[in-house]
């Protein structure tokens, strides 16, 4: 017997209550899945397996709210025929045209995308093998077919084909245990996975990958006025927007013009160093495209001499301190980073702030006389590293 239960998701300071059914022992066709980051939902996604495929509605938050419709087709041996998506603003009229649809229908060996927004439609083609699925950014329904393929496979490994615009990507399925596997991203990392009997997904847990999200496996939700109520946040200026931003730091030292561009991560209700930022690890220092700091004359980190010019940041955070990282790499995403380009290594201090920092924070304070504080700031840390312009 299904179960139901009240389920109360927060999002923009306020609270939603959803009547979802708890899932039971097999789940049937139709389920939904709930993708989080941190405290903030991210995702509705709910879907019916069918015989010749799946179907499914998925309201998508970032950067702005969307109603998403997606029809996948597939021949008898599973072999990729057609996705139809259709992307609508889920407070418009019921007759309004939708913001895009994209149609993607296999030809011989390849596969035909048509990508219509308004008036204006581009094509575009890619070789790929029979049994290729799609890859989706946050919405994981395609992974439930995924994980039940690997699971009927031969083998404790199990290497599935996914599909994004003009490029393949091969994700790695492992097998655990009966109910446990690990998804592989070609280049984000490592994704625990709870599935059931059959390999449907239960619980998926990003932490080891570059978005560190979740997502849960619900009976059913009404997604459509789920995405209406978070629309009408979005237009209330409550929304949850980019996953991570981008923010420039710029300012005069003495005789120097200091910039430092990062990306911008936001707390989201979750631990952030020593959890999320693990202890002892490089990091990125911000997200996405690796933290860029420029100067146009020489001067001091801590006793470091950095010479005018470009650089990279990363960072190893540590409890009662950690190291700064000055890299001569410069243009290359965080993630890539190559030791044999450091210019050198910074002892950084760390103290406590009155108040938690939400967004990760790079401030310069000018100390006068040439001299400041480079300051990394998140959550209730601050990790620090004293300035000295030559």
């Amino acid at each position: 017997m299904i179960r139901f239960a009240f389920v109360r998701f927060a999002f923009a300071g306020a609270a939603v209550l959803l009547l979802l059914s708890a899932c039971s022992p097999t789940p049937p066709p139709r389920a939904a899945f709930l993708t989080r980051l941190g405290d903030d939902t991210l995702a509705v996604e709910r879907f019916t397996h069918l015989p010749d495929g799946m179907e499914a509605t998925v309201v998508l938050r970032t950067p702005r709210t969307t109603l998403q419709q997606y029809r996948l087709r597939l021949g008898p041996d599973g072999v990729f025929e057609e996705l139809t998506a259709t992307i609508t603003d889920p407070l418009a009229a019921a007759d309004a045209p939708p913001l895009e649809t994209v149609v993607t229908r296999r030809d011989g060996d390849s596969l035909r995308t048509t990508i219509t927004e308004g008036d204006e439609t581009r094509t575009l083609t890619l070789a790929a093998p029979p049994h290729v699925l799609p890859f989706l950014d946050m919405i994981h329904w395609p992974f439930d077919l995924m994980l039940m393929r690997a699971r009927g496979a031969e083998g404790e490994e199990h290497t599935q084909p996914l599909y994004a615009g003009t490029r393949i990507w091969d994700f790695v399925i492992r097998d655990l245990a009966p109910d446990s596997m690990t998804v592989t991203h070609p280049f984000r990392g490592t994704m625990g996975v709870r599935t059931d009997e059959a390999g449907r997904l239960l619980h998926l847990d990003a932490a080891g990958t570059t978005r560190k999200l979740t997502v849960d496996r619900h009976a059913d939700v009404d997604v459509e006025a789920l995405a209406r109520r978070f629309a009408e946040r979005d237009a209330a200026g409550q929304s949850f927007g980019a996953l991570s931003g981008r923010a420039t730091t710029e300012v005069t030292l003495g005789r120097a013009t200091i910039t430092v561009d990062y990306g911008t991560p936001s707390k989201r209700g979750r631990e952030i160093f020593g959890a999320l930022v693990p202890y002892g690890q490089v990091w990125r220092t911000g997200a996405n495209r690796a933290t860029h700091f420029a100067t146009n004359r020489p001067l001091r980190l801590g006793d470091l001499r950095v010479p005018p010019g470009e650089y990279t940041l990363y960072t190893i955070p540590e409890a009662d301190g950690g190291t700064l990282i000055v890299n001569r790499q410069t243009g290359q995403g965080g993630t890539t980073y190559n030791a044999d380009r450091d210019l050198g290594r910074v002892p950084m201090t760390r103290t406590t702030l009155d108040e938690p920092v939400e967004t990760f924070t790079i401030a310069i304070e000018d100390q006068g006389g040439g001299r400041g504080l480079l300051r990394l700031q998140w959550d209730r840390t601050s990790y620090d590293v004293p300035i000295r312009v030559e």
